[in-house]
């Protein structure tokens, strides 16, 4: 090898590892195969309505460290988005607070970036925080279920500060065209959004569901839907199961990874560990009760196994504990067979009992909120209140029965828009009500109305 040769192979020798590091300095950073994802819950909703929709994650392999969801202090809009109301929120509020929970994801996963999956009002809060919160630089995708993107009417004579006005400033600001294509969500983020077909209470023509019946919404079926992003139709889900349904989670899965999931049930885990917090209300006032996700210390929880055909208690409590500052209760450990009885107890509270099916998998966000004494009813021994948190009771689409009642009495025909039944135990207190829907059937006792007992049968 002559000595001009050798001279050349050592220069480019030399020059490998240089030229090897700008290549990779210059390709697009390698997606994380599971990037962290911050849950968004709605109006008055809890993180707690996310964890089936974390259990499916988790039974397609995603680490459960890399889900989380926030809960919003005070999750009740503001009558007026500009005028302070005790134990209610604004759009400013909500967006600062997802941004502090965004940097807490961040800083704890070490990911450059999140993905923010919202529920109806959820999507104002990630949307705000994009546009106008500095996420555009955190945020890959956002996936906005069920989101009242132009809002649940577009009336600016009729409460134009109401954040749920699409023809007031706060959605006409985030709706605004922007360059050089006209859309309406903000660039530099993957968007999609997921509706109903025509079954979302607040996406409805007519303003029936806003006790205006026969009065235009200027609002269409298509309201959820926005400019520029990926809009996808789930035919005949309601207003929530657009983000808590099977459907909701394939098409979020399939979004966020580019590949279908490899299941949308959820994996059984043999041995199951819960905990979460406790809450309450805020003020009590002429316009209801005003829901609240702030720890409720002092409160005692219970926790009890049950017989599945009863709802009758069996054996010692898996759990007794009087919640500190922080509101948190646990670890209750069970199985995935075994039906719970939750009891919450706290001063100005009713004994509030909350019976539910078997839980499936683990879970730290299994929020429980004590519940204000019941109304007294001169015919009523007991009341049982059969909820559905992640969806609504439509008529005829499902089937649901509570202490016999099938359909129970309340639940309107047509749109899917109550979540809770109720029935008043006439007979004798402390016997067995069921209630079923769709194939989930939860067992629970009729306790005592008189003695301030209030009585839940929480659907998953």
């Amino acid at each position: 090898m002559t000595t001009t040769r050798r001279r050349l192979l050592h220069t480019l020798a030399a020059l490998v590892p240089t030229t090897l590091i700008a290549a990779c300095a210059m390709s697009p950073a390698v997606p994380e195969p599971f990037p962290p994802i911050v849950f968004v819950h709605g109006n008055g909703d809890t993180a707690a309505l996310w964890h089936t929709t974390l259990w499916r994650f988790e039974s397609n392999g995603w680490p459960r460290e890399r889900l989380h969801a926030v809960d919003f202090p005070y999750p009740q809009a503001r009558d007026r988005d500009d005028k302070p109301q005790p134990a209610r929120s604004s759009t400013a509020d909500q967006m600062q607070q997802l941004s502090a929970e965004v940097d807490k994801v961040l800083a704890a996963t070490g990911a450059r970036k999140v993905v923010l999956v919202g529920n109806s009002r959820g999507g104002y809060a990630i949307r705000n925080y994009v546009a106008n919160g500095g996420g555009a630089a955190k945020v890959s995708h956002v996936v906005l279920g069920g989101t009242p993107n132009h809002g649940v009417q577009a009336n600016p004579a009729a409460n134009p500060t109401n954040e749920f006005n699409g023809a007031g400033p706060f959605l006409t600001a985030l709706n605004a065209a922007k360059p050089p294509k006209g859309e309406e969500v903000t660039a530099g983020v993957q968007w999609m959004t997921l509706r109903s077909d025509r079954n979302d209470k607040y996406a409805q023509p007519d303003g029936a569901w806003l006790g205006m019946p026969g009065k235009p919404t200027q609002v269409t079926f298509e309201g959820p839907a926005l400019r520029g992003a990926q809009n996808v139709v789930l035919p005949g889900v309601d207003h929530r199961e657009t983000s808590f349904s099977p459907q909701a989670f394939a098409e979020t899965y399939r979004f966020i990874t580019g590949r279908a999931p490899a299941v949308t049930t959820i994996t059984p885990e043999a041995r199951v560990v819960l905990a979460g917090k406790v809450s309450g209300y805020g003020v009590d006032n002429q316009q209801g009760r005003e829901p609240s996700n702030l720890p409720l210390a002092g409160a005692t929880v219970e926790v009890h196994a049950t017989d599945p055909a009863t709802g009758a208690r069996v054996g010692e409590p898996l759990l007794r504990q009087t919640v500190g500052a922080d509101g948190r209760y646990g670890p209750v450990v069970t199985d995935a067979k075994t039906p719970l009885e939750f009891v919450v107890s706290a001063p100005g509270y009713a004994m509030t009992h909350i019976y539910r099916a078997p839980f499936a998998r683990s879970s730290e966000i299994v929020h429980v909120r004590a519940e204000r004494p019941a109304a007294p009813d001169a015919r009523a021994l007991s009341i049982v209140t059969l909820t559905r948190p992640r969806g609504y009771f439509g008529v005829p689409r499902d089937r649901i029965s509570l202490d016999g009642q099938s359909p129970p009495a309340g639940i309107p025909t047509g749109v899917a828009g109550v979540s809770t039944a109720r029935v008043a135990v006439t007979d004798s207190p402390r016997r067995t009500v069921v209630g079923e829907f769709n194939g989930e059937r939860i067992a629970g006792q009729a306790w005592p109305l008189a003695e301030n007992h209030v009585v839940l049968l929480e659907l998953h």
